[in-house]
């Protein structure tokens, strides 16, 4: 009887192989399920959250605070007009924007993408605008909703 017609168990090579495969796998799920997560985003929704804005009362037109809204930063600034609100983080890459009170426009650090005063894109790889939240200021404090 030759080594071919022998019964074939589990040896070394075949171990090796099996650890092979299965480290091959995990990598490509690793780099296979964040491309997926990116293209179908989590489901947006759930309970509207009002959230005050701490010293919100105080501020000044050209003044802004930044809060935490549902876990995601928020800019509150006041205008000459009123109140807005606008998300902090870039649609490109999700950096945090700054608000530039000189030149009244948010700046993204990471790729210089800027946005205007009321959040559409001036110039830079952003996509799309930064989103718009709703505030409203009862009885001399300031919330922000989703």
């Amino acid at each position: 009887m030759s080594r071919e017609d022998a019964p074939k168990s589990f040896n070394r090579r075949g171990f090796l192989e099996w650890i092979i495969a299965a480290c091959s796998a995990i990598t490509a799920a690793a780099m296979v399920v964040p491309g997926l997560l990116y293209l179908w985003p989590a489901a947006k929704g759930g309970k509207a959250e009002d959230v005050e804005v701490k010293g919100g009362e105080n501020l000044k037109p050209g003044e802004h605070s930044t809060v935490q809204v549902r876990g995601k930063a928020v800019i509150v600034r006041r205008d000459p007009g009123g109140l807005a609100a606008y998300s902090a983080v870039c649609t490109h890459l999700g950096c945090l924007v700054k608000w530039d009170a000189g030149k009244e426009q948010f700046l993204c650090p990471c790729h210089a993408a800027v946005f205007n005063a009321r959040g559409q894109v001036v110039s830079g790889p952003a996509p799309a605008p930064l989103p718009e939240y709703k505030v409203k200021d009862v009885g001399g404090k300031v919330y922000v909703s989703t």
